[in-house]
C-alpha cells in the first residue's frame, strides 16, 4: 500500500463520524420545518374568514322596496351677499367719530360716523342769509310794480317804466329760486357730514380711524394703509353686507338648463347648502335667479339661489356643496347603497332566495339619496339582498339574516357573529395545528 492510500485510510474515520453527528440534527430542522409549513397552512385557511361548511354566513338584509326618490344636482358653491355697500363719504371733512362696532349687525339709518360739520353749517347761513337778501329785494320790486301799474291807470307814467319794473320782478324771483336751491344744497351736504347706513347688515372691519381727513373719494390716509404710511384715496368708511338672506351662486352644466326652467316654472326649485364634509346640512332655500346667458367657455350657467340663514351658518365668500333638486323619481326600485358592490363588469348585488342562499345579480344604478340608490335594472320589488357580510360570500353560499338593514343590531355587531362562529367552526382544527 502506497504512502497516499495509508494517508487516505488514516483521514476517513473522522469524515464519517462527522456525518454521523450532523444527520440527527438535519432531520430534527426538518421537522421542525414541515411542523411550521403545517402550522401556517393550517392557519391560512383558517384566516379566509369563512365558516365552515356547514355554518351558514351571519348577513344582513333589506328588501328592496319602490318609493319617490329625488334626483338631486351635487355641485360647488359660493356664498355672497345678498347686498353688498361700500360706504364712501359724500363729503370732504374731518372724521370726526367712528360710531359703529366693527363686525356687528346695524340697522339701516344708523349712524356709522361723523365728518365735522362747522363748515358746511356756515355755508348754510351764507346760503339762507343770501336768500334773505334777495327776498327782500324781490318784496321791494314787487310793491314798486304795485304802484307803477296803479300810476300807470291813472295814466301818470309811461308804459314802459312798468314793463321794465316787470322785468326786475321776475329776475329777482329767478335769484330767490337760485338762493333757495343753493340753501337746500348746502344744508344736503350738512346732512351728509352724518354717514348713516344705507342698509342693515354686518360692518366689517374699520379701515379709516377718526382724526382723519375723507373726501368723495375715500379716506384720504388712514385705516391699514396708514400702518405703511401711504395714503390712500379709495378707502371706504366702512362696508355692510347682508347675510340674513343670503345667497348662493353655483354653476351646473348646460344640459340641465330645461330642467331647471321646467321645476320654476311649476313651483320652487329646493337647493341645499352643505359643508365641505358633506356631513352637515347648513341650510335649505330656494334658486331666485338664472344667469340670462351660457358661459361659452365652460359650458355651463350660474344659479342664484338664495337662503334665509337664521342661524349664521353661511358667511360671505364660503364654499359650500350644493344640492339642487332637479326632478323626482316616481315608483322606483330602491335599495340600501351599502348594499351595492361593483366589480370588472360593473355593479352588482347579492340576492337572497329562499332557500337562505345568495346569487351574484347585475345591477344598473340610477341615482343616490343619503343612504339609498334608485336600481333602475337587475331587480324587482320585494327581492331580498345582503347589505353587509359582502366581502365573506361567493356564489351559492348558504346564510343566515342576524339583522335587519336600519334595525338596532347594527353591521358591525352581525360582522361580530361572522367572527364568533368561524372561530367556533374551526376550533379543533386549530387546536390540532398548534399540537406539538
Amino acid at each position: 500500500m502506497s504512502l497516499l492510500s495509508r494517508h487516505s485510510a488514516t483521514l476517513q474515520p473522522p469524515q464519517n463520524q462527522a456525518g454521523s453527528i450532523r444527520h440527527p440534527a438535519l432531520r430534527v430542522a426538518a421537522g421542525i420545518v414541515l411542523t411550521l409549513c403545517g402550522l401556517s397552512h393550517a392557519h391560512a385557511k383558517e384566516g379566509d374568514g369563512r365558516p365552515g361548511a356547514n355554518m351558514p354566513t351571519p348577513v344582513t338584509a333589506a328588501t328592496a322596496r319602490q318609493q319617490s326618490m329625488p334626483v338631486w344636482l351635487d355641485v360647488q358653491g359660493t356664498v355672497i351677499p345678498r347686498n353688498y355697500v361700500i360706504v364712501m363719504p359724500r363729503v370732504m371733512g374731518l372724521l370726526q367719530s367712528v360710531d359703529y362696532q366693527e363686525g356687528k349687525p346695524v340697522k339701516e339709518g344708523q349712524l356709522l360716523a361723523t365728518i365735522d360739520p362747522r363748515p358746511y353749517r356756515i355755508l348754510v347761513e351764507q346760503a339762507r342769509a343770501q336768500l334773505m337778501r334777495d327776498q327782500a329785494q324781490l318784496a321791494g320790486s314787487q310793491s314798486d310794480l304795485e304802484r307803477y301799474e296803479t300810476l300807470l291807470t291813472q295814466d301818470s307814467i309811461s308804459a314802459q317804466q312798468v314793463v321794465d319794473q316787470r322785468a326786475i320782478v321776475a329776475q329777482l324771483k329767478g335769484t330767490v329760486a337760485a338762493d333757495q336751491a343753493a340753501l337746500d344744497n348746502a344744508q344736503l351736504q350738512l346732512d351728509w357730514t352724518r354717514i348713516t347706513a344705507p342698509r342693515s347688515g354686518i360692518t366689517g372691519l374699520r379701515q379709516v380711524d377718526r382724526g382723519n381727513i375723507v373726501g368723495t373719494t375715500g379716506a384720504i390716509g388712514g385705516g391699514l394703509t396708514s400702518l405703511t404710511g401711504a395714503a390712500s384715496t379709495s378707502t371706504p368708511i366702512v362696508t355692510i353686507a347682508q347675510v340674513q338672506p343670503i345667497t348662493v351662486i353655483f354653476a351646473i352644466a348646460q344640459i340641465y338648463l330645461p330642467r331647471v326652467f321646467e321645476r320654476m316654472r311649476g313651483a320652487t326649485l329646493p337647493v341645499q347648502a352643505w359643508d365641505q364634509r358633506r356631513a352637515t346640512l347648513l341650510d335649505s332655500g330656494k334658486v331666485i335667479a338664472v344667469e340670462n346667458q351660457i358661459n361659452s367657455a365652460t359650458g355651463t350657467v350660474m344659479i342664484k339661489a338664495l337662503f334665509t340663514n337664521p342661524h349664521m351658518t353661511l358667511f360671505p365668500n364660503q364654499f359650500v356643496n350644493v344640492k339642487m333638486l332637479v326632478d323626482t323619481l316616481d315608483a322606483a326600485t330602491v335599495v340600501p347603497s351599502s348594499a351595492i358592490a361593483t366589480g370588472a363588469s360593473g355593479s352588482y348585488v347579492y340576492v337572497i332566495d329562499n332557500n337562505s342562499k345568495v346569487s351574484v345579480r347585475a345591477v344598473t344604478t340610477a341615482v343616490s339619496d343619503q343612504d339609498y340608490t334608485a336600481i333602475s335594472a337587475g331587480l324587482k320589488v320585494g327581492e331580498r339582498v345582503v347589505t353587509d357580510g359582502l366581502d365573506r360570500l361567493k356564489e351559492g353560499n348558504t346564510i343566515q339574516i342576524v339583522a335587519q338593514y336600519g334595525s338596532n343590531t347594527t353591521p358591525g355587531t352581525a360582522s361580530s357573529h361572522t367572527d364568533q362562529q368561524s372561530r367556533a367552526s374551526r376550533g379543533p382544527e386549530h387546536k390540532r395545528g398548534t399540537s406539538p
